[in-house]
């Protein structure tokens, strides 16, 4: 296996390379003239619905729990991890980069809402089923069944061999025996317990855990970011200027920085920002498809959040910490670069409070992506797939701390792209879909807001 990994890094580079990101960011500036920069003019009102959606349509969760389970899996490491990873190779310009990504990326979280309750179904459990592959078939025709079945697949992959499982067990365990000197082999037993509890519950019970655990988290980490920069608010408007400035010129070599081009600082902001909230990879919609609404704008608006929230929020939170405190420049990287600038404002208590942060992240993430992988195995197999897929997904879990297999880690983000051909491919083909239902539920509430004219 380790001959082939080589070959599969080539892969891997050229997958995230110029191709996908050009569709990735390429298919939100398509979508975002289309809506007319609804992300700009809509995003009051979309973090509004958040609390205040009516939840009277059909479905399974709250929008509010819906939203919760996407965020559960894509607030995770990459916004820690993801994003050291992004500055220490692209600089502190990769963070402008990141931005842009993500403000693109909010009209295709938007999109991919909208989509997912637009042509969702019920499954023979009487449960709503619904996200790429249902709008792929539903929406552009069964001749794309094909296409639909290649989604689901790949989804399944991601879930048992990439996001979904070993990245984040290794995470928690070995952040936890750094941390705390707590043993490998106890953490993951006490982590699989946890997992296995939770799964085997199903939707309700992971959306009840989610709505619980990420806001509280999201919080947390706000919280003590904000007090790292409100420690080093002087320096603020310097390390924004260095941001937008290196995102253009490139940064020079500094300390045990090795130095970087636009290119670099471009391509590693874009990748990680995607990497980290997912949009235009299909993952949301899957989670978005279950939230009861009768409006498919909507829930489109809702999840559109989840970019903010995760990128513009949560992101750059850590993209300032790294900055002002000067980190990215020393030869740590990874979660140990963001822990030294946690430390460099709080002492070792900040190491430790990042690492409980990573360890909710890591954790809400892998409740996130075992229920995107159980909807894709309904789809291609129905419900008698569920209990052998959540059995298997447990015992990676229980065995993802002990696994080190580089070329299995490559081949997940490998398919991790290539779970977003597909769902890109559907969304430039149904956007006309997308701005019709956007129109009907514009003008249906400017209609209601407006006084009537009887006396």
């Amino acid at each position: 296996m380790e001959s082939f990994i080589p070959i599969l890094n080539a892969i891997d580079s050229f997958m995230w390379g110029p191709p996908l990101i050009t569709l990735l960011v390429g298919t939100g500036i398509y979508l975002t003239i289309r809506l007319k920069l609804l992300q700009v003019f809509r995003l009051p009102k979309a973090l509004k619905l958040i609390f205040k959606a009516q939840n009277n349509g059909r479905g399974d969760v709250s929008s509010f729990k819906a939203l919760c389970v996407a965020l559960a899996a894509t607030v995770g490491t990459g916004n820690i991890v993801g994003v050291a990873t992004a500055v220490k190779v692209g600089g502190p310009g990769a963070i402008f980069w990141m931005w842009v990504a993500a403000f693109f990326g909010m009209a295709t979280k938007y999109s991919e809402g909208l989509l997912a309750v637009k042509f969702r179904s019920i499954d023979e459990k009487g449960e709503i089923a619904g996200g790429p592959m249902f709008y792929i078939r539903n929406g552009m025709g069964e001749k794309w069944k094909p296409l639909a079945t290649f989604f689901a697949l790949a989804c399944i992959g991601v879930a048992y061999f990439g996001i979904g499982t070993f990245p984040q067990v290794n995470a928690i365990v070995d952040s936890m025996q750094i941390s705390f000197g707590f043993p490998k082999i106890a953490t993951d037993v006490i982590l699989t317990v946890f997992i296995a509890a939770i799964t085997l519950g199903g939707l309700q019970s992971i959306a009840k855990v989610a709505s619980g655990i990420v806001p509280f988290m999201a919080l947390t980490y706000v919280a003590i970011s904000l007090g790292l920069i409100i420690l080093n608010l002087d320096q603020v408007p310097a390390a924004i200027a260095m941001i937008i400035n290196d995102a253009f010129t490139g940064a020079a070599a500094a300390g045990g920085f090795a130095g970087s081009t636009v290119m670099m600082a471009m391509q590693n902001g874009v990748a990680r920002g995607v990497f980290s909230n997912e949009s235009g990879l299909g993952s949301a919609p899957i989670a978005a498809a279950a939230a009861k609404t009768k409006w498919p704008a909507e829930q489109g608006l809702i999840s559109m959040t989840g970019t903010f929230i995760d990128t513009i929020i949560i992101c750059s939170m850590t993209g300032l910490a790294l900055v002002l405190t000067g980190v990215w420049q020393g030869d740590a990287a990874g979660a140990a670069m963001t822990s030294a600038a946690f430390a460099s404002a709080y002492g070792f208590f900040g190491s430790q409070l990042l690492t409980i942060a990573l360890v909710l992240f890591a954790f809400t993430t892998i409740l996130g992506w075992n229920y995107y992988g159980e909807r894709a195995c309904i789809y291609l197999f129905g419900s008698k797939g569920v209990l052998p897929y959540r059995l298997i997904f447990i015992a990676l879990i229980a065995s993802g701390a002990f696994l080190k297999l580089e070329a299995i880690w490559i081949l997940a983000d490998i398919v991790n792209g290539l779970m977003a051909i597909p769902n890109l491919i559907a969304l430039i083909a149904l956007s006309g879909v997308i701005v019709a239902e956007t129109n009907k539920y514009m003008n249906r509430h400017k209609k209601a807001a407006q006084p009537s004219s009887d006396k």
